[in-house]
Order: structure tokens, then sequence, then C-alpha cells
């Protein structure tokens, strides 16, 4: 669970988006950055045990940085309004699929996959899906998983308008060939990121992508 007072920080800091307001409250900071990585290190600890190639990571491998890149960006507000959090092999960088946390009032969520890969990664990951449909199909369409996410998210901003090249209309994987991002997220109400079995809420829908992030990555690995 996070403290009460984590949620209100990122609350206040949405409407107080600035280096004045933020630098006079880092000490409120601190303490729920340091709130949400006990909590990170606590999913590591559960799911690591299921999820072999996370077991040894550390929160700080995981956690990302508050400050925002605004360097390409019109809103130069200099903080993200969010805490969140990769679990991933290799860490928050790397360019496996993985799961992730996001604690936003008002926007959380749980979920993964791969966001938005290279183009060479898309690549291997739509050959294997056509090579495989039939068990990627069975992932995606599983209880588990449809109980949980319901679907892979196929947001327009994710999905091509046009098969890519070498692929037909026709193809019975097609709309999933056609997606440019591969992820599932199941959102997460503000007053459930205060009780005791947040952990377990997140670690059960890490559990039901699983299948998913090791199909992914058996195609980006091998």
């Amino acid at each position: 669970m996070l403290q009460s007072t984590t949620i209100q920080f990122l609350k206040n800091l949405k409407e107080n988006n600035h280096r004045d307001w933020f630098e006079a409250n880092r000490k409120v900071y601190e303490a729920a950055k340091a709130d949400f990585a006990q909590m990170v290190q606590q999913v590591i600890a559960v799911y690591g045990k299921k999820e072999e190639s996370i077991a040894t990571l550390q929160a700080k491998d995981c956690v990302f940085r508050i400050n925002r890149d605004v360097r390409f960006s019109k809103d130069k507000s200099p903080y993200k309004t969010n805490m969140g959090a990769g679990f991933t092999k290799g860490g928050k960088k790397s360019p496996l699929a993985g799961y992730y946390f996001h604690c936003e009032p008002g926007s959380s969520f749980v979920g993964g996959g791969l966001w938005m890969p290279e183009a060479d990664a898309v690549k291997k990951i739509r050959q294997e899906i056509d090579y495989n449909f039939k068990e990627f199909s069975g992932i995606i369409h599983s209880k588990k998983f449809v109980a949980i996410y319901n679907k892979l998210d196929d947001n327009k901003e994710y999905t091509l308008t046009r098969p890519p090249k070498g692929y037909e209309a026709d193809n019975p994987a097609i709309e999933f060939i056609k997606l440019k991002s591969y992820i599932a997220t199941m959102p997460i109400a503000d007053e459930a990121l205060t009780e005791k079995n947040l952990v377990k809420t997140i670690t059960t829908a890490f559990e039901a992508l699983q299948p998913l992030v090791h199909f992914l990555n058996r195609a980006l690995e091998e």
C-alpha cells in the first residue's frame, strides 16, 4: 500500500508544477519517493518468485525519475504528476517487454507489454505473431487475460491504417500485425492505492500479463 500523504503530494504537485513549490516541498517529495520505492520493492519480492527475470532488481532499477524531459515538448512543466515503475529484465531502460505500474491520482493503472518499440523489434514481433498466431490468440483471449485487461490496447495511436509491407489484408492476424505497440492496462481507483492489498492487485495483474510478455520477449531474444 501507499501512504495517503504520497497521493496528496501528487495531487498538490499537479496544482503547483513549478520549481519553487517543489523545492519548498522537497522533504515531502523525498518521503513520497521513499514510500513509492518501498512499495515497488515489495512488488519485486512477491512477483519475483513467479518472474525470475525481475527477481534480482532493486527499486532504483525500476522507478522512473519525476523530472520531465522538456527539450522537445511544448509543455514546459518541469515535473511529472505521476510516479511510475517498470519491472523488466535488465531494468526500466531495457528494450524488452515487461510490466508497469503508474500512480497518478485519477489516472492510475497497472499493465505492461511493449510500448512503441524500435522498427527492428516490431518486425520480429510481427513475424512471431504471424508464425504463431494460434498461440498468440490463445494468450490474449485467455480467461485470465480478458478478466483483467479485456483486450490489447488497439488505440488508433498505436495502429497502422494499412497492413505493413509483406503482409496481406486478409491475414488472420492482420489486426495485431498492424499494431505499433503491444500493451494492456487495467485502471486502478484512487482508493485502491492506499489499501493493504495494493501489491496483490498489482502482482495478480502482472500474472495475467506474463504469457504475453514471454511471447514478446521470445520474439526479441531468439
